[in-house]
């Protein structure tokens, strides 16, 4: 028995989660689309130089970051 004649025989609301389950393995392995990094928060705490600690800074590049996203 071929697959298709497998499916044939389901109910056709399990046909249709396997139509839903067939088309999201094909969507999980197709090639994503990779775009540039946009790095809107560069420049963001250009005038903060020596005000913060590292770590001080790191929490306000994350927050403005959070804020651009």
């Amino acid at each position: 028995m071929t697959l298709k004649d497998l499916i044939q025989t389901l109910l056709l609301e399990i046909q249709r989660e396997v139509r839903d389950f067939a088309e999201y393995l094909l969507q999980k392995r197709a090639p994503r689309k990779r775009r540039a990094p946009a790095f809107k928060w560069a420049g963001v705490l250009r005038g903060e130089k020596g005000k913060h600690s590292s770590v001080e800074l790191q929490h306000k590049i994350l927050a403005s970051r959070s804020r651009h996203a």
